[in-house]
């Protein structure tokens, strides 16, 4: 049985959580000030407007692209900001391919000279990136001409926050951004609103996430984000146990499928059946172990 004291604040992690900080009307001025921190705008953001998070491909076999949170800014400017828990083989492609839904919905009918408004791809990451950089979590991508190591676009950038770098106390933040990467980070572990998170947009914060403040039906959809977040870590959790390494766990669960297609060996065609079976009797989704495991969903049903 665990010894830790019940959480006070709901956890930002979880998709209720997020959208309810930062993907409502009520709570918009938390996500401007979010925005400014981490964009640092010359002008700095006064209003936004949110936009439905779905987007329909051009026809009904293309994928569809949900994001957290989507919003206009009022000089054009649309951004997409995605909480991602768990790591992905192609979370680049991924994050590349959310931001061209952005861009292409700028297209008019009839005569158009393909002026485009600014697109930004915001991405707040419980994982590290292959990024060559083991201390920095704050990272800005644009494109580059690496002749002369100058921006090519001022038109598409992506942010990318990997919080598990994060690892600065109270005490050691010193800017807007390192105390809202704080908050994020750290929300749920807190029984109260540090001394040093000073301000009205902070007070919002705290009052926002109190756990007891939810109504009976908020509560019920929080639990079951709750659910839904432990259910990934306990498959990722399973990986690490059955690779006895974190380094060969990760490469195991990545590599399966593609290894799959490939055509397994027989030692691990059968550690791929191990970690099913694993998942199947913790209750984990056949669809999802058959994408992790790069199993068929009838093989699985055998186990």
């Amino acid at each position: 049985m665990s010894d830790q004291s019940p959480a006070v604040f709901i956890n930002p992690f979880t998709d209720f959580g997020f959208k309810k900080l930062f993907g409502t009307e009520y709570n918009k001025d938390l996500l401007i000030a979010f925005l400014n921190a981490l964009l640092k705008p010359a002008t700095p953001i006064k209003d936004l407007s949110y936009r439905p998070t779905e987007f329909l491909g051009d026809d009904r076999d293309s994928r569809n692209s949900i994001f957290d949170v989507y919003c206009h800014l009022d000089d054009g400017s649309r951004i997409i900001v995605e909480l991602q828990n768990l790591r992905q083989r192609y979370f680049k492609d991924r994050s590349l391919y959310y931001a061209t839904f952005p861009i292409t919905q700028q297209a008019v009918k009839g005569k158009w000279d393909f002026l485009l408004d600014p697109v930004y791809t915001v991405g707040i990451l419980n994982f590290n990136m292959d990024m060559e950089s083991p201390e920095c979590c704050n990272h800005e991508v644009v494109l580059l001409d690496k002749s002369t190591q100058k921006q090519f676009y001022e038109k598409l950038t992506f942010f990318y926050l990997e919080m598990p770098k994060f690892n600065k106390k109270p005490e050691e933040l010193e800017t807007d951004l390192d105390r809202w990467l704080y908050v994020i980070k750290n929300l749920v572990e807190l029984s109260h609103k540090p001394a040093v998170l000073k301000g009205k947009i902070f007070d919002k914060l705290f009052e926002a996430a109190q756990l007891a403040a939810l109504s009976p039906a908020e509560r019920a959809t929080y639990n079951g984000s709750l659910k839904a977040m432990w259910d990934d870590y306990a498959t990722k959790k399973t990986f690490y146990e059955d690779g006895h390494a974190e380094g060969h766990a990760e490469g195991l669960a990545e590599g399966l499928a593609e290894g799959r297609a490939e055509g397994l060996t027989e030692g691990q065609e059968q550690k791929a059946r191990e970690i099913a079976k694993n998942l199947k009797n913790a209750g984990v989704d056949i669809k999802t172990i058959s994408q992790s495991t790069g199993l068929s969903e009838d093989e699985i049903r055998k186990l």
